[in-house]
């Protein structure tokens, strides 16, 4: 089980005002910002599955990892379309309208989107 994920970023207010919007839709929260760190939680809580913005620790600028991509579940279809038209109006670029992918039982109905900082991510419902 994953307890938290780091997301490397080269200009935290930026990264902030992009997750605050693309979270929204997904229960995700900011409980901190400081020091060259923010975090989210479900609800703005500390427990559960914890995202962290960063700026490296060794100085070097952030960057993207070629075929990294974080998914995070969404309650419904409407909040993967809310995320995605989130992420869009807060800096993000499109990289895959919400839609149903693939054949699945229950089918996989997600959106993909990139942060500021060029960072993939979907958020997806299964039901």
């Amino acid at each position: 089980m994953i307890g938290y994920v780091t997301i490397g970023s080269n200009d935290i207010a930026r990264s902030c005002a992009f997750f605050d919007a693309a979270f929204e839709p997904l229960g995700y929260t900011r409980t901190f910002e400081g020091g060259g760190w923010a975090g989210y939680g479900p609800g703005g809580k500390k427990e559960g599955l914890e995202i962290y913005l960063a700026t490296p620790e060794n100085g070097q600028s952030a960057s993207v990892g070629n075929g990294s991509m974080l998914a995070f579940k969404a309650p419904s279809r409407a909040a993967v379309e809310a995320f995605h038209a989130a992420a869009l109006t807060a800096g993000g670029r499109d990289e895959g309208k919400p839609g149903v992918r693939g054949e699945t039982d229950p089918p996989f109905y997600g959106a993909y989107v990139r942060d500021p900082e060029g960072n993939k991510f979907c958020a997806y419902y299964k039901g």
